[in-house]
């Protein structure tokens, strides 16, 4: 259960981090779709109903012209039937007169019509028959169906169903289908009336003319049945009597007239009906529903071409309007990950409808201001930090030029100008490099030559008191350094570390590089720093008005230009065990001398 939820958020994640063009696009077209998915099976459903409709208001318009077209036929039997009898056979006494020949007149006025006419009495004897006379042998009339029906009903006119004329012989052999018309008859015999069976044999051609060439459709058809449903007329009627098909006449005898769906044989169909209404006959037109669903299938290959088509330019014509709407929010949202990314030179794309360009417009002015502060703080800051490290360099301890001064001053009293010279000399490189035209970043080389003039001095004034081992390796001679922090340092080892030391002081300058960290250390083997000192050196603390012995303010006055300068990753380490010595470890970036900035250079 849980891994279509994870598929579901993944989507849905995905999803989310689209652009918006692709965004609206997609939504415009998704809701597109769907009404036109709607639209489209509205109409189409609303089609298929029109057809069927349709199809079946059709079917009954035709067995309506059917049933016109075979009730002006069955009129004409029945006046055929109504003229012989009401005409001929009421008006003749059969005792001293015949119907022979107002009968042959009859038919020979009607005979495309008609295939006989036969007069019978009440015991199925012919009294006059035309065109055929020659009863077959065998043959009993009284016993025929039409005959029965006649003489059991005798208020009403019989059709019987299709059948070969079987009562007299062809003289020309032929086997002629007919639908035998038949009523009950009053026959006058000198005074006396009795009952006979007048019978005329209709020409089943003529049926078979008014149904042949009606059609449903491409397979739809028409047939006639009775009113017990035996099958008068059917398109397939021999194979039918050779049991080859099948058909639904014995349900569709209890349908009332109109449109009734059926399923036979495996296949659904339409089957209409249609009453002829005094012979009790029914019309049945049959239409298989696969006769008007091809023209479903038509409407839906054209449906298709024109949903697709459709679709087509409905998915051209979002991505179009989505673009128009899109690319000025994609311009200006490129615009504003640039100054994500810091660069507020970026210039912010303005376009679009009215609330995009305003929005443009605003983060344009408020990138103006941000440039404008930010210009202000820069400035601020460097003017902070340059009187910081102003202040803190002047907090250098100023006693060294005055005793080195006293010291040249006592050498030329005693007459050791040698040594005043190059105490003189050493003074003068040392505050050429201090001074460097006002740069606060000098060359490692530079620095270490510093720390050299100020050693010298040193040893001058303090001889035979210490000895001095400075390393410096080509590597690290070209790097940067922030000015005057190794002679504080060297100071205090001086002055704190190597006091009571007498001739045996060793003070060890060195510098290296580990990965990016440029690594100067300045060790002494003096009385080292108890510990209780050596955790608060480089802890700032309230300025006093003056300045004990130790109290470290040399030592956190390099530590805290370090990191003004470079950043709190960077300053001193001090490392110290009593009676052993004290290392002072300066971790500094190791930047070339020509990459590092220098912009306090004055000429």
């Amino acid at each position: 259960m849980s891994e279509p939820k994870s598929n579901s958020r993944g989507l849905w994640a995905r999803i989310k981090k689209r652009n918006i063009q692709f965004m609206i696009a997609i939504s415009f077209t998704l809701v597109a779709l769907v009404g036109m998915g709607f639209l489209g099976l509205s109409l189409y459903l609303r089609f298929a109903s029109s057809v069927e409709s349709v199809i079946k208001e059709d079917n009954k318009r035709v067995l309506d012209q059917v049933n016109m077209n075979l009730d002006v036929y069955l009129r004409n039997m029945m006046r055929v039937s109504d003229t012989m009898y009401y005409h001929v056979i009421k008006n003749t006494d059969l005792s001293t007169g015949s119907v022979a020949q107002q009968m042959g007149l009859l038919y020979e006025t009607n005979r495309d019509m008609l295939v006989s006419i036969v007069l019978l009495d009440e015991d199925g004897e012919s009294i006059a028959a035309y065109p055929l006379s020659m009863q077959k042998p065998g043959v009993r009339p009284a016993e025929q169906p039409w005959f029965v029906q006649a003489t059991e009903k005798i208020e009403n006119l019989h059709f019987s169903e299709a059948h070969v004329q079987n009562l007299f012989e062809d003289p020309d052999y032929n086997y002629r289908w007919v639908v035998s018309l038949s009523r009950a008859v009053e026959l006058t015999r000198g005074g006396v009336t009795s009952r006979g069976v007048l019978l005329v044999d209709m020409n089943f051609s003529g049926i078979d003319q008014i149904f042949s060439n009606v059609a449903l459709g491409e397979t739809g058809y028409v047939y006639l049945m009775n009113r017990s449903g035996e099958i008068i007329y059917h398109p397939r009627q021999q194979l039918l009597y050779a049991n080859i098909i099948q058909e639904n006449n014995l349900r569709a005898v209890d349908y009332e007239d109109g449109n009734h769906e059926e399923t036979f044989g495996g296949t659904k169909r339409i089957v209409t009906v249609k009453t002829v209404g005094y012979t009790g006959w029914k019309i049945v037109g049959v239409t298989p529903v696969e006769n008007f669903t091809t023209y479903f299938y038509d409407m839906q290959e054209f449906a298709v071409y024109i949903l697709a088509f459709t679709m087509f330019l409905m998915i051209f014509a979002n991505f179009f309007v989505s673009s128009r709407i899109a690319d000025p929010i994609t311009a200006l949202d490129r615009s504003v990950r640039k100054l994500e990314r810091g660069d507020l030179e970026a210039e912010i794309a303005i376009g679009g409808s009215y609330e995009i360009r305003h929005l443009g417009m605003s983060i344009r002015q408020m990138v103006a201001q941000m440039r404008k502060l930010m210009d202000d703080i820069v400035t601020e800051q460097e003017s902070k930090r340059k009187s910081e490290l102003d202040a803190l360099q002047s907090q250098i301890n100023p006693h060294f030029l005055y005793n080195t001064l006293d010291s040249t001053v006592w050498m030329i009293e005693n007459e050791r100008y040698s040594e005043a010279v190059r105490m003189i000399t050493a003074l003068a490189r040392l505050f050429r490099i201090s001074l460097s035209k006002g740069a606060n970043i000098i060359s490692v080389e530079n620095e270490f030559d510093h720390a050299r003039n100020y050693l010298a001095i040193q040893e001058m004034r303090y001889t035979n008191r210490f000895t001095v081992d400075i390393d410096l390796s080509d590597e690290v001679r070209g790097l940067s350094c922030i000015k005057l922090i190794i002679q504080p340092i060297l100071e205090n080892s001086i002055y704190h570390g190597l006091e009571f030391m007498d001739g045996d002081g060793e003070i060890t300058l060195r510098a290296r590089t580990e990965g990016d960290e440029l690594i100067i250390d300045v060790s002494d083997n003096g009385c080292g720093i108890p510990e209780p000192v050596l955790e608060t050196l480089l802890v700032e603390r309230p300025q006093v008005k003056s300045k004990s012995k130790g109290s470290g303010i040399a030592l956190r006055n390099v530590h805290r230009r370090i990191q003004v300068y470079y950043g709190e990753k960077y300053g001193l380490e001090i490392q110290s065990e009593p009676d052993e010595g004290t290392t002072v470890r300066i971790h500094l970036p190791a930047i070339p001398y020509e990459a590092a900035p220098k912009p306090e250079v004055r000429p």
